[in-house]
């Protein structure tokens, strides 16, 4: 599990137009990582719309917002259309992003053996190290987006 105080585990994955993305390429700037269990599923529509939201006042603290959840680049990529999301939205396909981060969800909708990311936000700070850890009960349970505005902005 990673743990406050542990470097963030590095990772490469596939943005919405396939590219590839690696948490190194934010070097020197706050990284908030919002694991979503699935686009389009409600909760996660009004998370990633939330950090949205958010995201002048992240930009001003030098954050950067990175949605990751299991879904496909296509998935994420209408779903950032939908609502005019302006970061990164990254695709775990094989989970082993959610695996590493401690942020797996198994049974999403009653379907069985069915892994995807859980409601899990962390932050990560300017060296690469983890600074905040939010975990949630269920994947019904939104975090408190401005206490973690207010957390990325002290960094």
């Amino acid at each position: 599990m990673v743990n406050i105080g542990d470097t963030a585990p590095a990772f490469t994955l596939k943005t919405t137009d396939k590219s590839d993305v690696s948490l190194a390429d934010f070097q020197g700037q706050n990284v908030i990582l919002a694991f979503y269990p699935g686009a389009f599923t409600g909760v996660c529509d009004k998370e990633m719309c939330a950090f949205q939201d958010n995201l002048a006042s992240l930009n001003d603290a030098n954050a950067v917002v990175l949605g990751i959840s299991v879904d496909s680049p296509w998935a994420n990529a209408e779903f950032a259309r939908k609502y005019n999301l302006e970061f990164a939205l990254l695709s775990d396909l094989d989970r082993e992003v959610v695996h590493a981060y401690d942020a797996t969800f198994v049974g999403l909708g009653g379907i069985e053996g069915y892994v995807c990311a859980n409601r899990v936000v962390i932050v990560v700070d300017k060296e690469g190290t983890v600074q905040h850890r939010w975990v949630a009960e269920n994947p019904g349970v939104e975090p408190d987006y401005s206490a973690i505005v207010a957390f990325a902005a002290s960094l």
